[in-house]
């Protein structure tokens, strides 16, 4: 389970370390706020980062990819906290570890074949626009001088690159900090760092076994909010692995990356950290800093534990302006900007569940609801779509009317096949020609039996031909 491949590791040192470095930095301030939001102490979540980020470098399925404590995961602890405190908060990170595993052994992540490109872009521009706006606080307590150094920040970002043999050697990233801390230290600006954030940890993460009965009445009180974490975190989770399958071009095992989750959340629970996944948005800094293998994620989480715990003191040359610049760029990197641009040639029924699914994350900051109800929509309008697909023509050759049968029968087009026949008629034989057609569930075999019936009743004569062997098969289980 734990991958070693060299070239999974080594193929691309150089680069990695340095996204890695980034992306470290990056954590710091979500970390501590996501801690916020669930309601413990900021350690509670730089340790969840720190041992989430490591693990999965080395049991997750999809290389370069970001794992550590997230907003969506948060959200969903803040009761069990409130109610129970952070020692039930532990132990339910640890059951969370263990349900995603036995998924990940079931290959629940199948399931990702049902969400459609337009959930992905809804997923995609809702996270964006969170993550623009999440930088609107820090941005809003800026003086002159601060939105001076954020645009500077993201003219660094941008325009490093296009320098010759450096600009692709470094990522722009990592530059923009070292500048900008360079200049706010010369300069002797007074603004907003990265140590202003809040308390730090002063020691490693240690093992310990939460301090909660070991019950049933433990259980059911945790199993209710482990059973949502792992779902929303794996669901999250197979959403980040398809948008960096995308952008790298590169294919990531998925169920060993749930059953990775899981052994990083048992990980961060007896470590003392909360629950986490994988994120969309520091994987997308790692992988547009050139990251490709599992180096860069361990590198984020060991530098991560490392500037908070022994090299804090560096953190108060760090102004936020760099952290918020970076941040702007996900946001825009992020955001599927062709959506926009090819809104008026896509579907009606895409472009629906595409804004759906935005108005549903903006609204609740819950990105598993929205993707839920995207598939929802998505399923429904497939429904409507196959139902107005079927049609039935039909001729009459003497006494005998011939009716031949298109599309997918099934339990929504089932009343509109009904409706096409005429029991009226007076005729001596019916012929129903399924050629072109597949009967898929009880409710349709169901329906040509009621159809056959109500002819027979009326003393015409009917036969079924052109039934595919599926259909055939279902008919005869059916009506034995």
């Amino acid at each position: 389970m734990i991958s070693l491949k060299k070239d999974e590791w080594f193929s691309n040192i150089r680069t990695d370390v340095l996204a890695g470095v980034v992306v470290g930095l990056a954590l710091i301030p979500e970390s501590i706020a996501f801690s916020a939001i669930a309601g413990v102490d900021p350690q509670v979540g730089l340790y969840a980062s720190f041992c989430i980020a490591v693990t999965i470098a080395f049991f997750g399925g999809r290389t370069a990819m970001i794992s550590a404590a997230t907003g969506a995961m948060a959200l969903l602890m803040i009761t069990l906290v409130k109610e129970h405190g952070l020692q039930y908060l532990l132990a339910a990170t640890v059951l969370t570890g263990m349900i995603q595993i036995i998924a990940g052994y079931f290959k629940v992540a199948k399931l990702m074949r049902f969400v459609s490109q337009s959930v992905v872009y809804g997923f995609l521009n809702a996270l964006a626009i969170l993550i623009f706006v999440a930088q609107l606080p820090e941005i809003s307590q800026m003086d002159l001088s601060g939105y001076l150094f954020l645009v500077l920040g993201l003219a660094v970002i941008y325009l490093f690159p296009y320098l010759p043999k450096i600009g692709k050697a470094i990522p722009s990233p990592l530059v923009c900090i070292i500048v900008l801390s360079l200049l706010a230290l010369l300069l002797g600006s007074d603004m907003r760092t990265v140590s202003d954030l809040g308390q730090f940890p002063d020691t490693l993460p240690i093992f310990l076994i939460p301090n909660i009965p070991l019950n049933l009445d433990t259980l059911l009180i945790i199993l209710p909010y482990a059973l949502t974490l792992a779902t929303v975190g794996l669901l999250e989770t197979m959403m980040t692995t398809t948008v960096i399958n995308e952008v790298t071009q590169t294919e990531g095992d998925r169920h060993q990356e749930c059953r990775g989750q899981g052994v990083a959340n048992i990980v961060s629970g007896f470590m003392g950290g909360m629950a986490g996944c994988a994120m969309i948005g520091q994987s997308i800094i790692n992988v547009s800093s050139g990251a490709r293998t599992r180096l860069s994620t361990l590198v984020a989480g060991v530098f991560l534990l490392c500037l908070v715990v022994f090299f804090k003191d560096w953190l108060a040359y760090i102004p936020m302006a760099a952290l918020v610049a970076i941040m702007v760029m996900v946001a825009l990197t992020t955001f599927n900007w062709d959506s926009v641009k090819n809104f008026s040639k896509h579907p009606k029924q895409s472009n629906i569940v595409m804004l759906s699914v935005v108005a549903i994350v903006l609204a609740t900051h819950n990105l598993a609801l929205g993707v839920l109800v995207g598939v929802m929509l998505s399923a429904l309008f497939l429904v409507n779509k196959l139902e107005s697909e079927v049609k039935v023509q039909s001729e009459l050759e003497g006494n005998k009317r011939i009716y031949v049968v298109k599309g997918q029968i099934f339990f929504s087009s089932s009343d509109k096949f009904y409706q096409f026949f005429n029991f009226n008629e007076s005729i001596q034989s019916v012929e129903i020609d399924l050629t072109h057609a597949h009967i898929w569930d009880i409710t349709s075999v169901n329906m040509l039996a009621n159809i056959v019936a109500k002819f027979e009743s009326k003393n015409i004569h009917v036969e079924v031909i052109g039934l595919n062997q599926a259909s055939s098969t279902l008919i005869d289980r059916v009506c034995d």
